[in-house]
């Protein structure tokens, strides 16, 4: 599988996510076990897209992963 530059994939499995289409306040989660990873990668999408990014840790319908959120 190929992975795009501003693609996630913390745990192997690719996550496209269109963020220049992303309005400010609005979020999506990305289920993932490596959380760590995961952010690591949105810091970088963030910094090569000048879109900044919020995450926090969550548990949604018992699934671990990120909620982000496009901030100001």
């Amino acid at each position: 599988m190929v992975f795009l530059i501003n693609d996630l994939h913390p745990d192997g499995m690719r996550i496209v996510v269109p963020w220049e289409a992303m309005k400010e306040g609005e979020s999506v989660f990305v289920p993932c076990i490596n959380v760590d990873s995961c952010r690591k990668q949105l810091a970088g999408i963030s910094a090569r897209l000048g879109v900044p990014l919020t995450s926090r840790k969550r548990i949604e319908n018992h699934i671990l992963g990120l909620r982000v959120w496009r901030t100001t």
